[in-house]
């Protein structure tokens, strides 16, 4: 009796590993690079930044890259898509670059300043027929997802509010974040994008009614739309069906820490939060609450800042065509552009 041959069940079909090129690679274009070198999931061929020093730093994590000071030179390589970490006012220009050239582009939050740079990446994308990504990380924290998975069982009940604050002690270090022409705006662009990102993500991207907002500049209420960078302001987002989001978000305040993070959700029957543990840019803890009772979800260490990159690659590597969700990187910056009056 002849026996069948059986596939080996420890086998593994491994996604092909795509060619990467690197633009901008300044603290954070390096932290995404170190997790990405460390899963393996691509190859990282190319890199680019005017800075000869970022550039130097960067070269460790991918010894054989090629390198350059001129950001255009990437597209003289052999890459399947480019991870974009440069100045907010550049995203547009160079992501559509790189899509008119059949590239998938992953790119550093704000993906633009305004609803209608936005949109003109997005269309560029479905045009190209290419995978488009951004830099939301807060989705990746290990527990949001099951908080996310509960909210759409119902588990909590309906939601009614949700409360997202994130104050930043230090700010940015970089000059271009002060300059709203490349920012495109200030605490709000910085670290709002996120809060209203994980509002609208968390519930399904409902459809929002309202948006009413104060924008601050060193204590100073800003008209809008805005003239000048905000370092503090406070947003209400309403949404069809009763919801509200309350967003806080701001640089420099005196909050006795170095941040205070804090994304909560309350719903009718219970709630769950994400909070960062002594004042901590990367150590969180995830519960859901039950009266008075709460549940851990996840708690440090988790390593998770380079999740929305490592997935995104995976999905190139795996087919890299244009995603529909990508619509709702339209639908966060048009809630970015009315908190600014815009």
């Amino acid at each position: 009796m002849n026996a069948t041959p059986v596939q080996n069940a420890t086998t593994e079909v491994r996604p092909n590993r795509p060619r990467l090129g690197f633009l901008g690679v300044g603290w954070i274009g390096r932290n995404r690079m170190a997790a990405l070198a460390e899963e393996g999931c691509a190859e990282i061929v190319a890199l680019a930044d005017p800075s000869p020093e970022a550039l130097k730093e960067a070269s460790h994590l991918a010894p054989g890259a090629a390198l350059s000071e001129r950001p255009e030179s990437l597209f003289e390589n052999s890459v399947d898509g480019i991870v974009i970490a440069t100045p907010s006012a550049a995203h547009a220009r160079q992501a559509m670059a790189a899509l008119e050239r059949g590239l998938a582009v992953f790119c550093q939050k704000p993906l633009a300043r305004t609803r209608q740079e936005t949109r003109s990446i997005v269309d560029a994308a479905r045009r190209a027929d290419r995978l488009l990504g951004v830099d939301l990380s807060y989705r990746y924290v290990r527990g949001m997802a099951e908080i996310r998975d509960a909210i759409r069982r119902g588990d909590l009940g309906e939601i009614y509010a949700v409360d997202l604050t994130f104050h930043n002690a230090y700010g940015p270090d970089k000059p271009w974040f002060y300059d709203l022409a490349l920012a495109g705006g200030g605490c709000v662009m910085d670290l709002g994008v996120h809060l209203v990102d994980l509002a609208l993500w968390m519930l399904d991207f409902p459809d929002v009614t309202e948006v009413v907002s104060r924008l601050y500049a060193r204590g100073r209420l800003l008209a809008k739309p805005a003239a000048e960078i905000e370092d503090y302001a406070v947003a209400e987002i309403g949404f069809r069906g009763g919801a509200v989001a309350r967003i806080a978000c701001s640089w420099r305040l005196s909050a006795g820490r170095d941040a205070a993070i804090d994304f909560s959700f309350h719903g009718t029957g219970g709630g769950a939060a994400l909070r960062n543990v002594d004042g901590s840019f990367y150590d969180f803890i995830v519960e859901r609450f039950h009266g008075t009772r709460r549940e851990a979800v996840a708690s440090p260490p988790d390593p998770w800042g380079g999740r929305a990159l490592i997935d995104w690659t995976r999905r190139l590597g795996q087919e890299g065509r244009f995603a529909p969700e990508a619509r709702q990187f339209v639908e966060i910056a048009t809630v970015l552009d009315r908190i600014y009056g815009r």
